[in-house]
C-alpha cells in the first residue's frame, strides 16, 4: 500500500478519546435528567390486560391513571388472536401491588373515559422481580466471563504483537461500545430489558469480530514492516481493514434500518428498542475497532518504549 493512502488513525488519539467523552457525558446527562427505563421484569410489579372493541387509546388518559394508582405506567396495546375485539395491558410498579378493590375501581375509570368500549380484564398478575434480576445477573457474569477468555484468546493468538496487551485494548473498546449502546436506551427513552441483554450480547460478537481482524493484519504487517515504528504499523493495518470493517458494519446498518421503519410504519414498537441500538452499536463498534482500541494499543507500547529508554 502506498504511504500516501494511509491514514494516521493513532495520530488522532486525542480526538478519539474527545469524541468518545463528549458521548459519555450526553449518556451522563440524559441518565441524570430523564432516568433510566427498567422493565417491570427487572423490579417487579404489576400488569393488567383489558380486551376492548373500536379505537380506543387509553395513551390519551395515561395521565389519569396515573393519578389514580399514584405511580407511573406504560401501556401497550395489541391484537387479540380471536374475535374482532383488542387487547391493551397495563404495567406499573407499586409497593401496594394492585388490590381487588384498586382493580375494580382502575377498571371502572377507564370504562366512564371510553363508554362504547366495553372493556373487559382479561388478566392480572405481579411480576416478581426475582427471576428477572438472577438473569440480569447471569449476563453480567457471563459477559465479565467473556472479557477474561477475550484477553486470554487475544494474548495467546496474537503474542508476536504483545497480546496481553492488545486483549485488554479490546476488552475496553467493548466496554466503551456497550456504554453506547446503553446511552441509546436512555436517550431513545427505550426500557432496560430483554433486548437490552440481546443487543448487548450482539454488539460483543461483532466487535469482537471487527477488532481481531485488525490486530490480524497488524500481525502480518510486523513481519512485512520490521523497521516501522508501531504508529506506523497501525495505521497501515487499519487502514487496510478499513473499507471491510466498513462494508460489513453498512450492510448490518442498513438491514436494521430497513426493520426500524418497518417496524415504525406497522406500529411494532417493540422491534425499535433492538432494531435501534443495534444499528447504533454497529456504528460504534466499528468506530471502536478502527480508532479506540487500535490508539490504546498505540500509546501502550509507546509509553511502555518511553519508559524502557
Amino acid at each position: 500500500m502506498n504511504n500516501t493512502n494511509v491514514k494516521d488513525f493513532a495520530g488522532k488519539k486525542k480526538l478519539w478519546l474527545i469524541i468518545s467523552l463528549a458521548l459519555f457525558a450526553v449518556i451522563a446527562i440524559f441518565a441524570v435528567i430523564r432516568g433510566v427505563e427498567v422493565a417491570i421484569e427487572f423490579k417487579g410489579g404489576t400488569i393488567i390486560s383489558y380486551s376492548y372493541q373500536g379505537d380506543s387509546d387509553l395513551t390519551t388518559i395515561q395521565k389519569d391513571i396515573e393519578d389514580y394508582l399514584k405511580t407511573p405506567v406504560t401501556i401497550q396495546s395489541g391484537e387479540n388472536l380471536s374475535g374482532d375485539s383488542k387487547s391493551v395491558s397495563i404495567s406499573f410498579s407499586s409497593d401496594e401491588g394492585l388490590s381487588a378493590e384498586r382493580q375494580s375501581g382502575l377498571t371502572a375509570l377507564i370504562k366512564e373515559k371510553f363508554t362504547d368500549g366495553n372493556f373487559e380484564v382479561l388478566d392480572s398478575n405481579d411480576v416478581n422481580p426475582t427471576s428477572g434480576r438472577e438473569f440480569f445477573i447471569k449476563c453480567l457474569i457471563a459477559a465479565v466471563i467473556a472479557a477474561i477468555l477475550i484477553i486470554v484468546y487475544i494474548g495467546i493468538r496474537f503474542k508476536q504483537i504483545s497480546g496481553w496487551s492488545a486483549g485488554v485494548c479490546a476488552v475496553i473498546a467493548l466496554l466503551h461500545d456497550l456504554i453506547i449502546s446503553f446511552g441509546v436506551f436512555v436517550v431513545m427513552g427505550f426500557e432496560i430489558n430483554s433486548n437490552f441483554i440481546a443487543v448487548i450480547l450482539t454488539i460483543l460478537g461483532y466487535s469482537v469480530n471487527d477488532t481481531i481482524v485488525i490486530y490480524d493484519r497488524i500481525r502480518e504487517n510486523r513481519s512485512i514492516m520490521k523497521n516501522a515504528s508501531v504508529t506506523e504499523l497501525v495505521n497501515t493495518s487499519v487502514t487496510q481493514s478499513l473499507r471491510r470493517s466498513v462494508r460489513t458494519s453498512v450492510t448490518t446498518v442498513s438491514t436494521m434500518l430497513i426493520v426500524s421503519i418497518v417496524a415504525y410504519i406497522y406500529g411494532v414498537t417493540s422491534i425499535l428498542s433492538f432494531s435501534i441500538p443495534i444499528m447504533i452499536g454497529m456504528i460504534s463498534g466499528t468506530y471502536s475497532s478502527l480508532c479506540i482500541a487500535s490508539s490504546i494499543w498505540v500509546w501502550w507500547h509507546e509509553r511502555k518504549d518511553n519508559k524502557a529508554k
